[in-house]
């Protein structure tokens, strides 16, 4: 009972101690949710987010690596071929659907591990809001390419070397081999 009338003095007073600044051996301490948020480690596995290519369309190229290797499958993806005369037809494809169930994801990363071209991030430092139906929490494409990061980008910070680029590491499809 100590610590209630303890920390109702505090807070009638405004006197209340940051719980995370400060330690926690004086007595419990209330986050008073949410007036007051308690910020998330650097590495807090946040929402998912799609990055996004220099020309505004998502990175991913529907390899179906992150829902291969989702315990939860939670991430439904319906790939599909460029169209004629695009000069990446037949070299990869793009997410027709993209699309990931929040409340079955187990915030695992393993999606974002698997990602062999850093589409998909979980760096985003927010979590779910409370919404009253469970198709809010089911998240498509187009809101998952508008979700920022940390700092408010929507880009990531390794780049990807397309082929046909100076920078590329690998063989090119003009090659013969």
């Amino acid at each position: 009972m100590k610590h209630f009338f303890r920390n109702t003095k505090e807070r009638m007073l405004d006197q209340k101690r940051d719980p995370v600044l400060d330690n926690l051996d004086g007595g419990i301490t209330t986050i008073e949710y949410p007036e007051e948020v308690r910020p998330y480690p650097e590495r807090f596995r946040g929402l998912h987010r799609l990055t996004i290519r220099d020309d505004g369309s998502p990175r991913c190229v529907a390899c179906l690596c992150c829902s291969t290797a989702c315990p939860a499958q939670c991430i439904h993806i319906e790939p599909e071929e460029y169209p004629d005369g695009d000069e990446r037809r037949g070299y990869e494809r793009y997410p027709a659907k993209f699309v990931i169930d929040e409340l079955r994801c187990v915030f695992c990363g393993f999606c974002v591990q698997a990602c062999p071209c850093d589409a998909i991030r979980m760096d985003t430092g927010m979590h779910p809001t409370a919404y009253d139906s469970r198709d809010q929490f089911i998240y498509d494409k187009d809101i998952l390419v508008e979700m920022p990061s940390r700092d408010g980008g929507r880009r990531t910070a390794n780049p990807r070397h397309e082929p046909g680029d100076p920078t590329h590491p690998g063989i090119s499809r003009d090659h013969d081999h």
